[in-house]
């Protein structure tokens, strides 16, 4: 064997060839500070398709960020291509900090997350007033998570000329929620789009709700140029709708003029969602939600430490007796908060 001493030279050195001819790995990583800037609008097995000053990129993550998914509203930096050709593909180099964040969990016995939309400013919850029939506790469900996230919540209630929307409205009265009730007839040749359009000015929303109430053709009536398939038919036996959006995806309302980032004027993104039967909320931290309620959260200063909210030595009912929030908030935000323990056909 040769050994070599202590004056050997570089000749004489052996270095293992490299078979795949590539350049050997480093730790090191390329910051990207010229990576353009842009929003995801679609995730489809792999690829995402982006906005990119104006123009629509298809994109893939690169490898370096990991197990680190993008989802829609995503604020990600992107290098490569982004010509918007056909058969180009950029890469998803980086993705910027979230301001707000929509997840659930298949249900509260699964601890696997999933990230619904990123960076919404408002999430609207809809819901049909029949066919099929409301369900309280799924929409308790999707204001645990948009208190919970950061996004403010919007009701839009479906379906008016079947039903009056008067007893779900006095349920949830005592939170202040913003709402709009339309009809079928409304959203077509009706001012139902541009009632519902007055809330979503300047913002990131995301539609959310039950399969089957009417998600899809409000989303069709708000952006008449991008639209989608129309939803189902109701299930007679089963009351349920059958899914007829299966991947997220953000679409500019008039006026964006394509810009990543909403600005003041500007009419803001719709988000729509696939429709869901379950709201899961394993990931969700009881001790956030209080935040959504501040004119309760002070009267939390005397509770035991770890308190549910729930229990006899919170400082809440005294709070309120006291005359410094009306009672019935106190009963909302307990419903809220035990939306975990109960069922969603509770």
């Amino acid at each position: 064997m040769r050994r070599y001493g202590k004056h050997t030279d570089e000749d004489d050195v052996r270095v293992r060839p490299n078979r795949k001819g590539n350049r050997p790995r480093t730790n090191i990583r390329p910051k990207h500070e010229d990576a353009a800037e842009g929003m995801v609008l679609t995730v489809d097995r792999g690829r995402l398709t982006c906005l990119v000053d104006g123009r629509t990129i298809m994109a893939m993550k690169a490898r370096e960020l990991g197990r680190k998914a993008a989802v829609v509203g995503d604020r990600v930096g992107l290098v490569g291509d982004l010509s918007g050709n056909k058969d180009t593909l950029a890469r998803i180099v980086r993705i910027e900090e979230r301001s707000s964040v929509l997840r659930r969990t298949a249900d509260d016995d699964d601890p696997y997350e999933r990230v619904v939309v990123a960076n919404a400013d408002q999430l609207a919850i809809v819901t049909a007033l029949a066919d099929p029939e409301p369900r309280p506790r799924l929409i308790d469900r999707c204001l645990v998570a948009a208190y919970d996230g950061g996004l403010e919540p919007l009701l839009v209630l479906t379906k008016s000329d079947l039903a009056g929307p008067e007893k779900l409205l006095e349920l949830y009265g005592a939170l202040d929620i913003p709402y709009v009730v339309t009809s079928r007839e409304e959203l077509y040749g009706g001012d139902a789009a541009d009632r519902v359009r007055e809330h979503l000015g300047g913002r990131i929303t995301a539609f959310v709700g039950h399969s089957g109430v009417g998600k899809t053709t409000l989303v069709n009536a708000l952006v008449p140029e991008d639209r989608r398939r129309t939803t189902g038919h109701v299930n007679a036996v089963t009351g349920r709708g059958r899914h007829t959006t299966t991947s997220a995806l953000a679409l500019p309302l008039a006026g964006t003029g394509g810009s990543a980032v909403p600005e003041v004027g500007h009419e803001g993104w719709v988000v729509d969602t696939p429709g869901v039967r379950s709201f899961g909320l394993h990931h969700i931290d009881p001790s956030r939600v209080i935040h959504a309620f501040p004119d309760l959260e002070t009267g939390t200063e005397g509770c035991p430490r770890a308190c549910s909210h729930d229990e006899p030595d919170c400082a809440l009912d005294e709070w309120v007796e006291q005359g410094h929030a009306d009672p019935a908030r106190l009963y909302s935000l307990r419903r809220l908060l035990s939306t975990r323990e109960r069922r969603d056909g509770d």
